[in-house]
């Protein structure tokens, strides 16, 4: 593809999708998530080499939620390596992203780290290595993203922590299994926290795009992971990076990617580029209505996927 392919096809995108934006329900059930206008829409590609191409509301910053366990998860992993998988799996979960149901059967070691259980594994690692987890975190972003003022919205991390009844709930049913470290309302506070990171699809994109350069940010230079550990986070992200929709979303899109409940999904083609689409309607599942349209698109008018 060529630089001016890529604009030219995200400004269709943009244009044929009209009649998607808007559809879909916000995530109510987090208060001030309800309040964010269901008709936004942005979209931004940035290239390995360095290049951003977007359309409509790519620069306006949102709350990422659930995009947050994929770097979440990258921390981590530089952390303890593959001893993480000792403590939360590898294997779609097949059920909603805030179920307890597994747990209980397999004796509370998540399926994946992609759910709400296994990110909260996965918090409890950062909270046992950092003072301040969600903190860490957002250093991390800035670094990638090559954009200092990133932080959270205390507002959306209140509102989280006033109505986060099903993940405290989790934390403990884990903890009661030896699975966490740390006391389990810390872990909480630090995970809402991480959810309520804001960030641009320009900035997002350009943080995932480590994983299409073979574990090297080329934003900062920094080796995040080697290129095998940055080929099985992207395979982790293809099997259960969309809640219990990967499959259907791998079968429309064909590109691993990271959906938040605030609307965002962020995407990577290995060595070409990371792409971040924004639409705050979800459907059924939790993934953006419009912006799993657009992610098909993108890859069906350019004939680019993994596949």
């Amino acid at each position: 593809m060529t630089n001016s392919d890529y604009q030219a096809i995200l400004d269709a995108i943009h244009r044929d999708l009209k009649p998607y934006i808007g559809q879909g329900r916000v995530a109510d059930y987090i208060p001030e998530l309800a309040t964010v206008r269901p008709d936004h829409f942005g979209m931004a590609i940035v290239t390995v080499d360095g290049q951003v191409y977007r359309t409509g509301d790519a620069d306006v910053r949102f709350s990422i939620q659930s995009i947050s366990k994929l770097f979440a998860c990258t921390l981590a992993f530089q952390l303890l390596g593959d001893a993480l998988w000792q403590r939360v799996g590898r294997e779609p979960s097949g059920t909603a992203f805030n179920s307890l149901v597994q747990l209980e059967f397999e004796a509370g070691k998540p399926r994946n780290p992609f759910i709400n259980a296994g990110a909260l594994v996965v918090t409890d690692v950062l909270c046992r290595r950092f003072v301040q987890a969600e903190t860490a975190l957002v250093d991390f972003m800035r670094r990638l993203s090559g954009e200092p003022g990133i932080g959270y919205d205390l507002r959306v991390a209140q509102s989280e922590l006033a109505h986060a009844e099903r993940n405290r709930a989790m934390a403990h049913f884990i903890a009661s299994f030896g699975n966490l470290e740390m006391p389990a309302d810390a872990v909480i506070d630090a995970y809402c926290r991480q959810c309520a990171i804001s960030m641009s699809c320009v900035e997002l994109a350009r943080s995932a795009l480590f994983l299409a350069n073979g574990g090297v940010s080329p934003a900062s230079g920094e080796h995040v992971l080697d290129a095998s550990s940055a080929k099985r986070l992207s395979a982790l992200m293809l099997t259960c990076g969309t809640y219990d929709a990967a499959g259907d979303f791998v079968y429309r899109v064909g590109l691993p990617a990271k959906s938040g409940v605030g609307g965002g999904i962020v995407a990577v083609l290995p060595g070409e580029y990371a792409v971040c689409v924004w639409s705050p309607g979800l459907d059924a599942t939790g993934n953006s209505l419009a912006g799993v349209q657009s992610l098909e698109m993108l890859t069906t008018i350019s004939g680019r996927s993994i596949f």
